[in-house]
């Protein structure tokens, strides 16, 4: 790839819908295709590189910093696979202060260490836990850390709900200069309806799908083995579909203020699909009764 200005990204998306798994594949494929590339996991779980670093130990950004002593660059980052960069953010004590502002403080710390000026990565990607009704984890695009989000969801609810509440953020900061919204990726897709959700929804906030990820047993052996799926099983169906939607990311200037759901609406939605869905299945329970 050409030299350019260091693109950020945040990835948004509800616990355990695999943004982590999502991101980590991306920034593999961007490596891989000859990109310089940074992932800043910003969940306190601090898991967020694991795939990418083969669960090597990596202190986390708070972590260090609470030690008291000179934090260099090379005290909380690790190379990972094709060179991707790994920095976790971490959170707080147990117990204490919010999660979502370390990353304003993790991301100042960075900064203060010249990373993005020394390693000048063509993509920086911050892998942000979904809640932005915690303001902290609204951070990223709010206050201009990064220019443009992507959410990852499935077809459930919550992780809809969840989306719908980034859209919400996007259409309050974007208009003062906060990130715009580059689409949804929408992950772990099983049966035939689920797609069909996903685009009825983006469809009614004004958004577009950036990428369509099937589940794939090639996801659960990959983090078994501590890699993503772009190192373990390149040649691989479920490596091409990362690499499509890391393209797409990589080439896409289509950046929108999404129209989020009113809350009473998204759950009427969401019944009327549910209804859909009975509906179909007593059609195929007596058509398979009359044959």
């Amino acid at each position: 790839m050409t030299s350019r200005k260091s693109i950020h990204v945040s990835i948004y998306g509800k616990g355990g819908i695999g943004k982590s798994t999502t991101t980590a594949n991306i920034s593999a494929a961007l490596a891989v295709s000859g990109a310089k590339v940074v992932q800043i996991g910003c969940d306190p779980k601090s898991d967020s590189t694991n795939t990418l670093r083969g669960n090597r130990h990596l202190p986390t950004v708070l972590d260090s910093m609470r030690e008291g002593k000179k934090v260099k660059l090379e005290d909380i980052s690790v190379v990972g696979f094709a060179g991707v960069l790994c920095v976790e953010s971490g959170g707080p004590v147990p117990g204490v202060g919010c999660a979502g502002r370390g990353i304003n403080a993790a991301v100042t710390l960075l900064k203060e260490l010249k990373l993005f000026e020394e390693f000048k990565p063509d993509f920086v990607l911050y892998d942000v836990l979904g809640d932005v009704v915690c303001g902290g984890f609204a951070v990223p695009i709010r206050d201009g850390i990064t220019d443009r989000a992507y959410v990852v969801t499935s077809a459930d609810f919550m992780a809809l709900y969840a989306a719908n509440n980034l859209f919400k953020a996007i259409n309050k900061y974007a208009p003062t200069g906060g990130a715009k919204l580059g689409g949804i990726i929408a992950n772990r897709l099983v049966a035939g309806y689920s797609l069909s959700i996903i685009e009825d929804f983006a469809q009614k906030t004004g958004v577009k799908i950036l990428g369509q990820v099937p589940r794939s047993i090639s996801v659960s052996r990959a983090e078994l083995y501590g890699k993503t799926v772009i190192e373990d099983e390149p040649d691989g169906e479920q490596a091409d579909v990362y690499r499509l939607v890391a393209q797409r990311l990589a080439e896409n200037q289509d950046l929108v203020i999404p129209n989020p759901i009113g809350t009473n609406d998204l759950r009427s939605w969401a019944r009327d699909w549910g209804d859909r869905l009975y509906a179909q299945e007593i059609g195929l329970v007596e058509e398979m009764a009359a044959i």
